[in-house]
């Protein structure tokens, strides 16, 4: 008998997603902790050094298993290394849930960064090599979607116990944090492998088979699943011909300009600010003139803007174009930034030492109207990335890659990404106390340059299937010069159609030439 299987998409995305509910968690369990007393008082304030190292020690794990997954993603498959991912970070949570110093605590958040890097690099690869071109972006975007809902729950959950007395009000969320890895784990053998590795591994039944489960109730004489096959044999069959797979593949002419973009658009969603800002929400707030249970419940509701943007975000993903939607991300970030930085330069001033003991805080806006408004930057700088760099950083690197190299661009792309969150999270808190405002123009200035390399070096992915970029990319190594068409996928089924219907009235004519002569045997 068969193994059971899951075979709708949307479900099998939202278990491979989970990893970025466990991202999400461990971002927000240390923005809603670190500024409670218990925290502070438990770990004896750390500077904004030490803090930076500990909250950026999260992405140092990442960076280490961003790197090993490029091991695990090609033997093992996507699947199976959302599995390892799983057990490693149980174990964080594990050790997390019972920390008894700063150096524990930082060596629980390099285990568990280093589950996130695996799942980081897999979950996007995962889906998008079992999804269909006209629905692939916004199941892509599932995954920064749930990065969001993490930070929401995990935010509230850490918000409800910072009234607990004691260091239980940092543990139980801590230790909450295993759920989603054990629920992920448990579905973890009932989800189909991918459809593309497995084709990759020469095991073409298991392949098509998956296919027809996936887009075609089982039916695999479906023209969609055939046509689908097809490409994906003529492209791995072409990819072998090369006769490498090694990492000077990568800077190779036929790939370089791929190996850039999927690795740039880590490295511009990293750089636009978002996340290093999102750690650091209690002291913005604080900056802002904020204070205690106000800034955490300000900081909430940044959360909740991020989830219920991307809900429109993922539901339109696949009507717009990637590149386009890039660029005026990138114009309105830089927008909000640059706002930011103009309203606590004119109506803030210094404060020697930190506020209320907190040293990475040494400017403060008194004014009630600026306070207000530095705080809408701060809520419309999140719904401009929850609806532009947040979910397209994810989905258009899983898009562009061709797939005998794509596990280690991928690699290397969220490697990046993690080396940029591991370099703003401890720049973060000492650029606060040292250049104030001025943090905002960097990151300001990051996303003015990111809007020019997407211009001139992101060519369109949008609906094209994951074999077809190999044709996009060819056109030209300057994006504004590459025309948009849609993808042949339409044309391949008609044509698969075709040959399917040409051999079904060949059997039916056999079969009607044969019954005349069983008639005259009678």
């Amino acid at each position: 008998m068969a193994k059971f299987q899951f075979s709708n998409v949307y479900l099998i995305s939202f278990i491979a997603t989970l990893g970025g509910l466990m991202q999400g968690f461990d971002v927000a369990s240390m923005s809603a902790i670190i500024g409670t007393k218990q925290y502070k008082t438990y770990f004896n304030k750390p500077g904004s050094t030490l803090q930076g190292g500990i909250t950026a020690s999260m992405a140092g794990g990442s960076l280490l298993g961003s790197i090993a997954t490029n091991l695990t993603g090609d033997r093992f498959g996507r699947r199976d290394s959302l599995a390892i991912g799983c057990v490693i970070w149980i174990i964080g949570c594990a050790v997390m849930a019972s920390v008894q110093n700063v150096a524990q605590l930082i060596v629980a958040r390099l285990i568990n960064g280093f589950a996130v890097g695996i799942f980081s690099c897999q979950a996007p690869l995962f889906i998008a090599e079992i999804s269909k071109p006209n629905r692939r972006g916004r199941l892509i975007a599932f995954q920064n979607w749930m990065i969001a809902w993490g930070t929401l729950i995990i935010y509230f959950i850490s918000y409800g116990t910072s009234f607990v007395e004691g260091n239980a009000s940092f543990r139980i969320p801590w230790a909450l944090q295993v759920v989603p890895a054990i629920a992920m784990l448990a579905c973890i053998p009932f989800m189909p492998r991918s459809p593309r590795w497995l084709a990759s591994k020469d095991r073409w039944e298991e392949a098509h088979d998956v296919l027809a489960s996936l887009h075609a109730k089982g039916n695999r004489l479906d023209p969609l699943v055939l046509a689908e096959l097809n490409q994906i044999k003529e492209k791995i069959f072409q990819e072998r011909d090369y006769g490498s797979t090694s990492w000077l593949e990568l800077f190779k002419r036929r790939n370089i300009m791929r190996t850039q973009a999927a690795v740039c658009a880590h490295l511009w969603s990293q750089f636009s600010g978002n996340n290093a800002l999102m750690y650091y929400i209690v002291y913005i707030f604080q900056m802002a003139g904020i204070n205690g249970n106000r800034g955490l419940i300000s900081g909430a509701i940044q959360y909740c803007i991020s989830v219920g943007v991307q809900v429109i975000s993922f539901t339109y993903m696949d009507h717009y174009r990637r590149r386009w939607a890039l660029m005026a991300g990138s114009a309105l970030l830089a927008t909000w930034l640059f706002a930011a930085a103009g309203l606590m330069a004119n109506y803030g001033h210094a404060v020697p030492g930190g506020l209320n003991g907190v040293p990475s805080v040494t400017w403060v806006v008194d004014s009630n109207a600026a306070s207000k408004a530095v705080i809408s930057c701060a809520y419309l700088f999140v719904a401009s990335y929850a609806l532009t760099w947040g979910p397209i950083g994810w989905v258009y690197p899983s898009e562009v890659l061709p797939m005998y190299i794509r596990s280690k661009v991928t690699s290397v792309g969220v490697g990046v990404n993690w080396i940029g969150n591991f370099a703003l999270t401890f720049f973060t808190p000492p650029a606060f106390q040292n250049i104030q405002w001025r943090t905002f123009i960097i990151f300001a200035v990051f996303n003015v340059t990111s809007f020019f390399h997407v211009f001139f070096f992101f060519p369109e992915s949008k609906q094209k299937t994951l074999e077809e970029m190999d044709d996009v990319f060819a056109q030209s190594i300057w994006a504004f010069k590459i025309k948009y068409t849609s993808s042949k996928l339409k044309d391949d089924v008609e044509y698969v159609k075709k040959d399917v219907n040409a051999a079904a009235a060949e059997i039916e004519a056999e079969v009607e030439d044969v019954e005349p002569k069983r008639d005259s045997v009678v």
